[in-house]
């Protein structure tokens, strides 16, 4: 058995000064696969000291150079692709392909954002125009700081990704927190910043738990600036924390994502969107489209064929090539999911295709994917996020009331519009309130493109140049011209 016992802190892995141990569990097999340390509030006191420290000959570097780090981080990624998949479907429990794409998606961010270095160096300095005569003003971008970035368990690889890519590629210098429930892909983070010479205090990687670390990273006035990704409830914990002293923060919370199915939709593909939507990763994904709200006209030729594709998908070992879908990643997933269903049991909701019916796999964290139709609104199921393979459905009479629907939601992250006339489908999601809009396609994150969402979903953006400018701080120089 494993045991991350050790942190990684200005290039150094130190034993932790937390003495407590963490189960680390392969959902699938259900057995304790390592130990990690619960970390404790020195080992942030470190990690903070050592990012401090190394900031401003980090800064210094200058974009091009610090590009190439990130650039050496893809490629040490890639030649370990294949064996960080296995890693990855094993601690997390999701499919070797889904694994796959996730690699693949944290490869890409780190390129992106090796480019943006590269970028940001040579437009630093840049002239502003104005009305004025005799007055120059040129315009910096400096890095915020030190980072503190706190990543969840669903997408291990990824979420940190689009963190410390953009964070390094600005100049500043972080303090990783992955969670402690998926640490053993995160783990590779620290490897490759070893391997790759990245210089000491750059990046420290503290392995913990919210108690052992997120509560005094979160809390440390030598943390610049906080970014953290997961649940509303603790991102309202972390939110508060940086109050304190004025510290910037951002925030990728929950969602309750609508997908809506317009009157005049091929249904057979509709279908395909709907399933890719909702049962990728088991369903635990926050830009999840868990509500379908569906035109009267095709509701019924829509739920048969949903039931067709539910009936089909193969649950088995995440490590299995045939495998569509794992079980959840943690018995405590699997039981927060496994409360919602008691409540529609409670509700008497109308299910096209229950759980219950289904034959499980003798092993593992599952839940098997669930459709209710007709769902009420005031439905506990219908508001809240379930994070698990959970869809809810509802029929309206026109595009107006979809519309509607959608935006009666205090979240605001994502959404799916499908429609046979494209430019149907346009209009209809400019009107919808979220951050990321698919027209007629499955969800596809580019990282050229920013992903954040509106209302209680978070604060700021990830990917994209707005990703880079969350770690930026913007300084003009005004002056005479001579």
């Amino acid at each position: 058995m494993q045991e991350l016992t050790r942190q990684f802190i200005d290039n150094r892995w130190v034993e932790s000064a937390g003495r407590r141990r963490l189960p680390v569990t392969d959902p699938y097999r259900q057995e304790t696969i390592a130990e990690v340390t619960g970390g404790d509030a020195t080992d942030v006191d470190a990690a903070v000291a050592a990012a401090r420290h190394a900031l401003p000959s980090w800064q210094a570097l200058g974009g091009e150079r610090r590009g190439a780090f990130l650039y050496a981080f893809a490629d040490a990624l890639e030649e370990r692709r294949d064996a960080l998949m296995r890693l990855s479907s094993r601690n997390n429990g999701k499919a070797l392909a889904e694994a796959g794409i996730d690699l693949d998606d944290a490869i890409a961010a780190y390129r992106y954002y090796a480019g943006q270095a590269a970028e940001l160096e040579a437009r630093q300095g840049r002239m502003v125009e104005h009305g004025l005569d005799g007055i120059q003003a040129q315009c910096f971008e400096d890095p915020v700081g030190v980072v503190g970035l706190i990543t969840p368990w669903n997408f291990p690889l990824v979420t940190s990704a689009w963190k410390i890519a953009p964070a390094l590629a600005a100049g500043c210098t972080v303090v990783f927190k992955p969670s402690e429930v998926t640490p053993l892909p995160e783990q590779a983070v620290a490897e490759i910043a070893e391997a790759v010479g990245l210089p000491a205090g750059v990046l420290n990687l503290v392995h913990g738990d919210g108690e052992g670390i997120g509560a005094p990273l979160t809390a440390h006035p030598g943390v610049d600036k906080l970014s953290f990704t997961g649940s509303n409830a603790v991102g309202e914990k972390v939110m508060h924390a940086a109050a304190k002293g004025v510290r910037k923060v951002s925030l990728e919370l929950g969602g309750k994502s609508p997908i809506l199915v317009l009157e005049d939709a091929e249904v057979e593909q509709a279908a395909d969107w709907v399933m890719a939507g909702i049962f990728f990763n088991s369903g635990q994904i926050c830009s999840a489209t868990s509500r379908l709200i569906v035109h009267d006209a095709i509701a019924e030729p829509l739920y048969a064929a949903l039931g067709k594709r539910i009936d089909a998908i193969r649950l088995g070992d995440p490590l299995a090539d045939d495998t569509d879908m794992g079980p959840m990643s943690s018995a405590r997933q699997r039981e927060a999911v496994e409360r919602y269903l008691g409540l529609a049991r409670e509700e008497g909701l109308v299910a096209v295709r229950d759980g219950r019916d289904r034959q499980l796999p003798d092993r593992g964290e599952f839940v098997a994917p669930v459709l209710y139709r007709d769902v009420p609104t005031e439905s506990r199921l219908w508001q809240e996020e379930i994070f698990g393979p959970v869809l809810c459905g509802r029929s309206v009479s026109s595009d107006e009331a979809a519309i509607e629907l959608a935006n009666a939601s205090p979240f605001g992250l994502a959404a799916t519009v499908v429609a046979g006339d494209i430019q149907r489908a346009r209009r209809a999601g400019r009107q919808v309130r979220a951050g990321s809009i698919w027209i007629n396609s499955e969800q596809i994150v580019l990282p050229e493109v920013s992903w954040g969402g509106f209302g209680i979903s978070g604060i700021g953006r990830e990917l994209g140049p707005l990703g880079l400018a969350e770690y930026l701080e913007v300084k003009h120089l005004i002056g005479p011209d001579a």
